[in-house]
């Protein structure tokens, strides 16, 4: 039977007399792409925040790869193996391409960021920072400034940072937000690439990109699932059409 990487059981959270998440259960399963749609107001970012340790939850219980990481915060969440994108892009746009990413790694190896490092280790992260950015299709860009690449290109920057964590769970947080349709095609087909190569939670509007990597989707309406299942079966839910899809399915 496959495991859940992230289990979500009761969770809610209110700011004040609004529940923005009510009594949210969910589970995401060991090297799939789970996808979670929903209106805007739905409670999509604060679901997010909460999985990552942005936001705590007022109740309900949070496991992450067989631990209960409720109280942990997200730098500790993050050393056990889960990394997030935003839904504005998080470059640091006076380094290169290449240092974002490998900064990623020396984060990830406890690294205590000394400017100073001998050039064995330096090789070594520059090794593991351009395998990232292979991955993505993005590694001739690796000299120039982040803050020269394309929107579409820093997207995929942010996904070959999260990667370079080595994660057991990746949340991607619209990642085809502000994208044109051919900066969307080219990150769908890279977030295909990775598709059962690492266990996925996508946030996304774009239904035509849902559609093509979900295994499975959730609906979120209101601050509750309404609907889990396959992409086809999300589709043809009346429910999940009456509250958000309408036509677009």
């Amino acid at each position: 039977m496959t495991k859940a990487v992230l289990r979500l059981n009761g969770i809610e959270r209110s700011f004040a007399a609004l529940k923005v998440t009510d009594c949210l259960s969910l589970d995401v399963l060991e090297g799939e792409t789970h996808a979670i749609i929903g209106p805007n107001g739905a409670g999509k970012t604060t679901l997010i925040h909460q999985i990552s340790g942005a936001l705590a939850p007022d109740a309900g219980r949070i496991h992450f790869d067989g631990r209960d990481v409720t109280d942990l915060p997200m730098p500790a969440r993050a050393h056990l193996g889960l990394a997030r994108t935003f839904q504005k892009t998080h470059v640091l746009p006076s380094f290169t391409v290449l240092e974002n990413v490998a900064l990623a790694v020396q984060a990830r190896a406890g690294s205590s960021f000394r400017f100073w490092r001998a050039a064995a280790a330096e090789a070594q992260l520059n090794a593991a920072a351009m395998a990232a950015l292979a991955t993505v299709g993005i590694s001739q860009r690796a000299p120039i400034r982040a803050g020269a690449l394309s929107h579409g290109e820093k997207r995929l920057l942010e996904v070959a940072i999260a990667l370079a964590q080595a994660p057991k769970l990746l949340l991607l947080d619209e990642p085809m937000a502000g994208a044109g349709a051919q900066e969307t095609h080219r990150l769908v087909e890279t977030l295909g690439g990775l598709k059962g190569r690492y266990t996925i939670v996508l946030v996304e509007h774009d239904m035509q990109a849902v559609f093509a990597l979900a295994d499975r989707v959730s609906v979120l309406v209101e601050g509750r699932i309404i609907a889990t299942g396959t992409p086809q079966a999300v589709r043809d839910d009346a429910a999940v059409r009456a509250a958000y899809l309408g036509d677009a399915a």
